[in-house]
């Protein structure tokens, strides 16, 4: 967070939730604002939807999952020089689930594979796969560096996603597809950006995950009860195990 905004609260955007809330990813943004306020610390939910500009002065900004033609109209209001672009520039961190994750980059496929200009963030770009659309639990392990658990989401895309220079893998692939690039990539990470194919939403599924991303611009956080979240994780994680048994026991044992 700004030092110049130390003592206020942390402003958290929703974006374009009219256009990226197909999954309820919008949900990440009402997470993010609890888990402050559940330690005493001021928090600030904004939903910015479309056709008006998005707050410039945001902490952290959230994006999700939509349809090609919602995708490419945010993409197009989200355009280079937005005040989200000057956010990030300032320090601001992103988490950027599925379509938002692809908005963020350099192309993304509309409908009928049509390639549209992403908002360049980073640098990914992503084009239409193959295969089969991937759908169902996704479960993978994150960079040791971020110091987390495995990550539980559910994947529902047709792209693939490829990172360019500067971006690393929020995580591998133990269940699932990911990114859909041989290998095994799931999602991308730079600086304070964040980003996942999984919805669930990703946060609640994975409050750790929830923390990383305040504490790219809080500093350290004191430690929650989060025994009902683990609940869910373990519901979720045995639920992977059961729907993908096979690929499952051959990814683990890769070690």
């Amino acid at each position: 967070m700004s030092p110049t905004r130390a003592d206020s609260a942390v402003r958290i955007v929703v974006v374009h939730p009219d256009l990226l809330g197909t999954y309820g990813d919008g949900g990440n943004g009402v997470i993010l604002a609890r888990r402050l306020q559940w330690r005493g610390l001021a928090a600030e939910l904004v939903e910015a939807t479309s056709g008006a500009p998005v707050p410039a002065t945001g902490d952290v900004y959230c994006l999700g999952g939509g349809e090609d033609g919602p995708e490419a109209r945010s993409a197009a209001e989200l355009a280079p020089g937005s005040p989200l672009g000057r956010a990030v520039e300032s320090g601001a961190a992103v988490l950027a689930v599925c379509a938002g994750f692809q908005v963020i980059g350099s192309s993304f496929p509309g409908a009928g594979g049509a390639e549209h200009a992403g908002i360049g963030l980073i640098d990914v770009r992503s084009r239409k796969g193959s295969g089969r659309r991937a759908v169902g639990e996704l479960v993978t392990r994150p960079d040791p560096a971020l110091g987390l658990p495995e990550l539980t989401g559910y994947e529902n895309h047709g792209a693939v996603t490829e990172l360019g220079r500067g971006v690393e893998p929020l995580a591998r692939v133990v269940s699932g597809v990911g990114n859909g690039t041989e290998d095994g990539a799931e999602g991308a990470r730079s600086g304070r950006v964040f980003c996942t194919y999984m919805h669930g939403p990703v946060l609640a599924r994975n409050p750790a995950l929830a923390d990383a991303v305040l504490e790219s611009v809080t500093g350290a956080l004191a430690p929650l009860d989060d025994t009902e979240a683990e609940d869910l994780r373990s519901e979720r994680l045995a639920a992977a195990r059961r729907s993908r048994p096979g690929l499952w026991r051959r990814v683990v044992s890769r070690g």
